[in-house]
C-alpha cells in the first residue's frame, strides 16, 4: 500500500520543472486523485505528463490504484495560499466562520492574511443619503470556511 507522503514527494519532484503547484491529494482504497494548479490555468497535456511520470515512478505501488490527475476545479473553494495569490484582482466570495457571505475583489494577500474590497452603502459625514463606498475587509485563511473565485459572464 502506497502512502500519501510518497505520492506527495513524487508530485513535488515533477513540480520542480515548472510553475505548477500542488493543491490536493485525495486517496481512498482504490483511487488517487491529484489536483494541481497554475497561474495561467492547467493544460491537459501537463496532467497527462504528470500521470505518466507517476506511473513510471511507482509502477509497482500504483498498479492497484486508479490514478486521476487534474486541475483544481474552477469555482471550487481555494485550498492553498497560492490560489489566493493567483486570484488577486479577481472577484471572490468569502464565507466567514459564522456563515456570512462577503463578495468583492481580492485586493491583496500577505502570508495567510488577505483583503477583499467590497462595496457597501454608507452615509458620509454631513450627508443624509447613503452612497456606495469601497470598503477593505481583512480576513485570515485559517478563519474562513471558504473562499472561491466568482465566475462572471459579463
Amino acid at each position: 500500500m502506497i502512502s500519501k507522503d510518497t505520492i506527495k514527494t513524487w508530485v513535488e519532484e515533477w513540480l520542480q520543472n515548472g510553475d505548477y503547484f500542488l493543491v490536493d491529494i485525495m486517496m481512498d482504497d482504490d483511487r488517487i486523485v491529484i489536483e494541481i494548479d497554475h497561474a495561467d490555468g492547467v493544460w491537459i497535456e501537463d496532467c497527462a505528463e504528470l500521470s505518466r511520470f507517476l506511473q513510471e515512478k511507482g509502477s509497482d505501488e500504483l498498479g492497484e490504484y486508479e490514478l486521476e490527475v487534474g486541475s483544481a476545479g474552477i469555482g471550487q473553494p481555494f485550498k492553498v495560499a497560492q490560489q489566493y495569490v493567483n486570484h488577486v484582482g479577481d472577484e471572490v466570495e468569502v464565507v466567514t466562520a459564522d456563515g456570512k457571505k462577503c463578495s468583492g475583489v481580492l485586493k491583496s494577500v500577505d502570508g495567510r492574511q488577505f483583503v477583499v474590497t467590497t462595496k457597501e452603502k454608507q452615509v458620509p459625514e454631513g450627508k443624509k443619503r447613503p452612497v456606495l463606498t469601497e470598503v477593505d475587509k481583512p480576513f485570515s485563511m485559517d478563519e474562513v470556511k471558504s473562499t472561491k473565485y466568482v465566475i462572471n459572464f459579463k
